[in-house]
């Protein structure tokens, strides 16, 4: 609609002539009428132009701003769906009746465009575990639906592991994936032959792999919880390392190795499980009573077994490992913080500090120690911490300060406790300069030697052994012959 000026009225203009004449046959009533239904005309079609003209600046010099939060993932590339069921149907036509085992499954992978080891995960989804093998019709209806609701990688991997319905992993979702892994992997099928360390070694695995991913710790790994980590990073790496040691935070099996022995030390009666006497034997008994008291109350464990029945298994065990080994990540210091909430606050109160100290006390007098009073040791640790809230700790005040582990040795690890005492306990803080091994990476070194070491002594006692009884066998057959004579 454009605007009109008097003259263009078809009403107006006649009237307006009339007028002109000199005719008095205008009312002037009805031609004042006329003219205000004219003028409001006018104004909605100003209006409207002015909104169109406003409209249009707007989308002219408003720069069109980029989606930038995807909850289901970010979107991958333009995928060419049919080229990739192409591929799909061409690699199945190599095989017997279109038909792929597990071990050809890793050439189906790659025509997905996936990482070798989602070998297993996509034979498992497409129902090879059940029939041994997987036809065309099968894994193209699979792969089709997959590529049609997952928006990335993340979200891919979930629906081919989680269980039906599903949007989260839990433990037990990860062991097929891992059992293909460990027979697959040139460094790690030797574990085929022995099924009882094939078993802690996935154990292990997945006990790491929540550690470091679960960070709700609700023993169920989200997709956003996923995306955060690197672990579908390290298993695309997997193909490509020859020694999962080094992909040092999920795989390594020198990391298997120094834990799994460790446990074996304590399970003294060979269960699979350890008792609170087991475990206070760790490391020469440096691990305080009443911490270990914690442990087993459930308040860091998930195994009903460990309060119900006194009992912590080797994944239990991973986690104090690892933990007590390694105090400066996340997860360890909310580990030793549970332990130490005794009334679930979220905040370590004094009187709970004190409690714990006492049980370090009590350990320093049992080895000739003289310990300090806990107020001097209060104002140290309050200094170090510098909390928010006088008086109360918090987690975020842990985390926060970056020296944790200094404040929780005090009351967890007698021996660590007096080497910080004896030593500068932030000589280790200011030395640090470029990137190095984690304190569990250099723990696991350390131990690691020394087992190979002690395991060569074995090996030398054994030979020396074999060799005096042989020479012994000698001997005795020459006086036989000898005395034959």
């Amino acid at each position: 609609m454009r605007e009109l000026s008097l003259h263009q009225h078809p009403d107006l203009r006649k009237d307006l002539a009339q007028l002109a004449r000199g005719c008095d046959f205008v009312l002037p009533s009805q031609f004042k009428q006329r003219l205000r239904v004219f003028q409001q005309g006018q104004a909605s079609v100003r209006d409207s132009h002015h909104m169109l003209y406003w409209s249009a600046q707007l989308k002219r010099k408003q720069p069109s701003i980029p989606k930038f939060y995807f909850p289901e993932g970010r979107p991958e590339a333009k995928l060419n769906i049919d080229n990739v069921i192409s591929n799909i149907i061409k690699t199945f036509s190599q095989f017997p009746q279109k038909r792929a085992t597990i071990e050809e499954m890793g050439q189906v992978a790659k025509a997905c465009e996936c990482p070798l080891y989602w070998k297993g995960p996509l034979f498992c989804a497409a129902g090879g575990n059940k029939m041994g093998f997987v036809t065309v019709s099968e894994f193209v209806v699979l792969w089709q639906k997959i590529l049609q609701t997952c928006q990335d990688d993340t979200l891919k991997f979930v629906h081919l592991l989680a269980k039906p319905d599903c949007n989260y992993l839990q433990q037990e979702d990860f062991v097929p994936f891992l059992q293909d892994v460990v027979r697959s992997h040139a460094n790690l099928s030797f574990l085929e032959e022995d099924p009882e360390s094939k078993t802690q070694y996935i154990t292990m695995v997945i006990q790491r792999i929540f550690y470091s991913v679960n960070r709700s710790w609700t023993g169920k790994i989200t997709c956003a919880e996923l995306r955060k980590s690197n672990f579908l990073e390290s298993v695309a790496l997997l193909e490509q390392v020859e020694d999962t040691n080094q992909l040092m935070e999920f795989f390594p099996y020198d990391h298997f190795y120094v834990i799994s022995y460790k446990f074996l030390e304590l399970d003294t009666d060979s269960d699979s499980y350890i008792n609170q006497r087991d475990l206070a034997r760790h490391n020469n008994q440096a691990i305080s009573p009443r911490i270990i008291e914690r442990i087993f109350s459930g308040a860091v464990t998930r195994n009903e077994q460990v309060y119900k029945e006194g009992k912590m298994s080797f994944a239990d065990f991973v986690w104090f490992l690892i933990s007590e080994e390694d105090k400066q990540t996340d997860t360890s210091i909310e580990y030793w913080f549970r332990c130490m909430d005794l009334d679930g606050d979220g905040v370590l109160s004094m009187y709970e500090l004190e409690f714990f100290y006492e049980g370090q006390c009590q350990m320093l007098k049992n080895s000739n120690f003289e310990p300090r009073p806990f107020k001097d040791l209060l104002c140290e640790l309050l200094d170090l911490i510098k909390p928010e809230v006088e008086d109360k700790i918090t987690l975020r005040d842990l985390k926060r300060c970056k020296l944790a582990y200094i404040f929780f040795d005090t009351f967890i690890n007698i021996y660590k406790y007096l080497d910080r005492e004896q030593n500068d306990p932030y000589s280790a803080v200011l030395d640090k300069g470029l990137p190095e091994l984690s304190d569990w990476e250099k723990y696991v070194e350390l131990e690691r030697d020394s087992l190979v070491f002690k395991q060569d002594e074995d090996d030398d006692d054994i030979i020396d052994e074999l060799q005096q009884s042989r020479s012994d066998s000698m001997i005795g057959e020459l006086v036989s012959a000898v005395n034959s004579l």
